[in-house]
């Protein structure tokens, strides 16, 4: 679908055999599609990092190496995040100035989208990490998404300065003293609200935040439905506004956004829901096919260049750590 609709070369990474027998039930020779045999799989319930480095054949591994090398500008992978994350460090390397890559997730929102992160990539956290995240954001949000001035917020129990606990309290220091468009703290119910384009958070509470809102979405819909089901005035009613509704659907489903965009390593990789769906699969590859010609990374370094106190507060770190 991917290839028909966008017109986007795709290479399979995988089992040859297996992957061309699924290929010759969809009539697509036609199509720019590629296989690249990969011997090994990575299970759900590997160890990320040993697994990306023992297993060198398995189909992330390779899948990210050929991205190193050229031959494909993207990688996109729904199997193990952790080790897909892995792979992205370990085989293209993280940006100059990143210590650590995040996971970043699209929300629909009251007046468009809004881009979290983390959601799910580094459960512990430091200051300088978050800050980077924030920068991260902001790029991702200016060049990928089209925001011209991104306005980014630090995800908070409470709007005030002195909520919060010690890391929000350091970052929000740390934030303010950057060339950000820097909002101060934001609540939960910001986030939908779509006043904030960028929001930051650990990975801890940035995943809570998906799961909560992907399992709410899912709640709201079927406990609507039994609603409606309760009467015919309701199915009634119900024939006059589907069109709505179907809408409203479609703003919430997941499969629309397809993955989230690892940022921070040298190269493009798309991380998908482990239960993603064909139209999910692709709009992750369109996605990440637009990632690609965005220049997000090379934007990123500038970024970090632009904002010395976050470079200081890093060498600052290194200094504590090595004494």
């Amino acid at each position: 679908m991917a290839c028909r609709e966008f017109g986007i070369p795709v290479t399979l990474v995988g089992d040859r055999t297996c992957l061309a027998a699924e290929l010759a039930k969809h009539a697509a020779t036609d199509l720019d599609i590629d296989i690249f045999h990969a011997s090994e799989v990575i299970g759900m319930h590997d160890s990320a990092s040993d697994a990306v480095r023992k297993k060198r054949n398995s189909s992330v591994r390779l899948a990210f190496d050929l991205v190193k090398d050229g031959k494909a500008c993207a990688a996109v992978s729904a199997g193990n995040s952790g080790a897909t994350m892995a792979a992205g460090m370990f085989v293209l390397k993280r940006i100059n100035g990143i210590d650590r890559p995040a996971i970043a997730s699209i929300f629909p929102t009251l007046n468009g989208k809004t881009l979290v992160l983390d959601v799910g990539g580094n459960v512990d956290c430091k200051p300088i990490h978050l800050a980077q995240f924030a920068i991260m954001g902001e790029v991702y949000a200016r060049y990928a998404m089209g925001i011209s001035n991104p306005s980014v917020g630090l995800l908070s129990n409470g709007e005030e300065d002195s909520k919060g606990n010690e890391l929000t309290r350091e970052t929000n220091a740390l934030l303010r003293a950057t060339s950000l468009n820097y909002s101060g703290y934001v609540e939960g119910r910001d986030i939908f609200k779509g006043s904030i384009d960028v929001v930051v958070c650990d990975g801890f509470v940035g995943n809570v935040v998906l799961k909560l809102s992907e399992g709410l979405a899912d709640a709201a819909g079927k406990m609507l439905k039994k609603e409606i089901l309760k009467s015919w005035v309701s199915k009634l009613g119900y024939l006059f506004v589907s069109g709505a509704f179907n809408r409203f659907k479609k703003i919430v489903d997941y499969s629309e956004y397809g993955g989230a965009p690892l940022l921070g390593i040298n190269g493009v990789g798309m991380i998908c829901h482990g239960g993603s769906n064909v139209k999910a699969i692709k709009n992750a590859i369109r996605f990440a096919h637009e990632y690609a010609r965005s220049g997000v990374t090379e934007h990123v370094s500038e970024m970090l260049s632009e904002n010395a106190v976050v470079n200081t507060q890093r060498d600052d770190q290194k200094v504590q750590a090595s004494a």
